[in-house]
């Protein structure tokens, strides 16, 4: 169906993204993470961002509204400045996506995350004093939002700030969804009218809709039998291991 790509290597794509959509249900992020660098070991890095823009989005928004848009409205509301300067940010950084290289955005941001989470999980409780809460969200959303704009993941930064702020497993994993959605409509868009999601692209990216959603909705069924300290250890964990891969791909391109 694919040009660019064999029957063997679709298949790899399809599990990676089921993979992938497993450990966002359980977690709320990381999607993009594990595709791009499970795609990019065998594509190019244009394919591998390709492939990820719809699975993303779909799973973003179902993320958002599991709980109803109620939910999902009142969340956006509590944190509309975070979402505000990602937004914007992004938008304004995918216009650069192959101009820009991002090695040194990888490196330092893997640096940061890998140091966070390995604090945490040596028992260190970071909290955000209310005074300064402006202040983070604002630089910790022009953050993320280049970051995504640049490479499609934005999840680090945001989980980094949510985490801080010691916030409820279920409304963590719902105002990620929140802010992963409005990023990922703006990403889509923005690659829409790049030229990045056309023709096989874009058909590419549709295919791996249904192994991203089935498991989605695995990873949604662990998440629910685990505690709130199981749900932080766990995302500690995701955590440190995406904070290793972006210092790879910060080294090693």
């Amino acid at each position: 169906m694919l040009s660019f790509i064999g029957p063997a290597e679709l298949a790899l794509a399809l599990g990676l993204t089921f993979f992938a959509g497993a450990i966002k249900g359980v977690t709320g992020f990381a999607m993009p993470m594990v595709i791009v660098s499970g795609l990019g070991s065998f594509l190019s890095p244009e394919l591998a961002l390709a492939g990820l823009i719809l699975p993303t989005l779909v799973t973003n928004i179902w993320q958002a509204v599991r709980q109803g848009w109620r939910n999902a409205w009142a969340s956006a509301k509590t944190h509309w400045r975070f979402v505000t300067v990602s937004l914007v940010c992004l938008l304004i950084s995918a216009q650069f996506v192959a101009s820009i290289p991002g090695n040194l955005l990888f490196l330092i941001l893997g640096v940061t995350v890998t140091f966070f989470a390995a604090l945490q999980l040596a028992g260190w409780r970071p909290s955000l004093n209310p005074g300064n809460r402006r202040k983070a969200e604002l630089g910790v959303g022009a953050f993320a939002g280049t970051l995504g704009g640049l490479s499609g993941i934005w999840g680090p930064p945001t989980v980094m700030y949510l985490t801080a702020l010691n916030t409820p497993k279920t409304e963590h994993v719902r105002v990620q969804g929140v802010v992963y959605s409005t990023g990922a409509i703006a990403l889509t868009l923005a690659h829409l009218n790049s030229g990045l999601l056309t023709g096989e692209r874009f058909a590419f990216s549709a295919l791996l809709v249904l192994p991203a959603v089935v498991g989605l909705l695995a990873g949604f069924w662990v998440q629910d039998h685990l505690n709130q300290d199981r749900f932080r250890w766990a995302i500690l964990c995701v955590l440190t291991i995406a904070g290793v891969n972006l210092i790879r791909r910060g080294l090693v391109g």
